[in-house]
């Protein structure tokens, strides 16, 4: 009897979840295309260079900005690096558990750095010192401290809180040597705001923001990524249910209209 009962209570709970949706209702009363309440802190990390804590719902995350000055790669000679690393800590949730990066990790991290690089959040020729040879290197590190649904929209935004929080030491090139001035610092080269927006669907219909419980049932998932004009940068798509062209749209307007609420969270 009780190993039915584990069997039957989470389709018990998919089937009130989607009879809401397909309603229009949700079960925190939010509107299809609501998020939860969002919250945004910057400079919450002495030790580094830049750094955000950010809220969404109860999922919570940190992130950290830190630089140093290494080679560039050996294609863009004349460009900083950025790169974005994942953790999810176990005391976040029962299914985190320690050790080497899993697929879930691996994917937060691949489609907010794919937003940020393809949306040429930072002017990466400005962190170029001498070309080929020197330039900066911009490491995030995301830390999911609390799970509660949709972790990339929170890291996006926390990821890009962090960079616009960072500041360099200046570096210049004095005969044919860097000299860094630690008691003068820049900011980062900022150029574009790009930001992700997710949906779940369940039932008929394409929810944003999910929280867990909807995450647990949905079919699909589909996160856009987008720039202020509106121009995609990035998008992932996750769950074993197709969504349609329409679907897809549909979630690119939607993302164009509420990134543009997400970005003053940054002011």
């Amino acid at each position: 009897m009780v190993n039915k009962m584990v069997d039957i209570i989470p389709e018990i709970t998919k089937k009130s979840i989607t009879n809401l949706i397909n309603n229009g209702e949700r079960a925190d009363n939010r509107a299809l295309d609501e998020y939860r309440d969002i919250t945004l802190e910057t400079g919450v990390i002495t030790k580094a260079e830049g750094s955000a804590r950010v809220k969404i719902g109860n999922t919570q995350i940190m992130i950290g900005a830190k630089s140093q000055i290494a080679e560039p790669f050996p294609d863009t000679p004349k460009n900083g690096v950025l790169m974005t690393n994942s953790e999810l800590l176990p005391m976040a949730s029962p299914t985190f558990e320690p050790g080497p990066p899993d697929e879930r990790s691996v994917e937060l991290s691949r489609v907010v750095d794919r937003c940020l690089r393809e949306g040429g959040v930072i002017d990466l020729e400005k962190l170029c010192i001498i070309p080929g040879e020197k330039v900066w290197m911009i490491f995030l590190d995301i830390h999911v401290l609390d799970y509660d649904g949709n972790l990339m929209d929170a890291a996006a935004l926390g990821c890009l809180a962090a960079i616009m929080d960072t500041k360099i030491p200046e570096a210049t090139v004095r005969d044919g040597e860097i000299v860094i001035d630690k008691e003068k610092l820049i900011e980062l080269p900022i150029k574009e705001k790009a930001l992700l927006c997710t949906f779940a669907k369940i039932g008929n219909e394409l929810v944003l923001d999910p929280s867990l419980e909807e995450e647990r049932v949905m079919g699909a998932r589909i996160t856009v990524g987008v720039i202020e004009d509106g121009s995609v940068c990035a998008m992932q798509k996750g769950g074993e249910e197709p969504l349609t062209k329409e679907e897809i749209m549909k979630a690119i307007k939607i993302t164009k209209e509420k990134t543009d609420i997400l970005r003053k969270h940054l002011n």
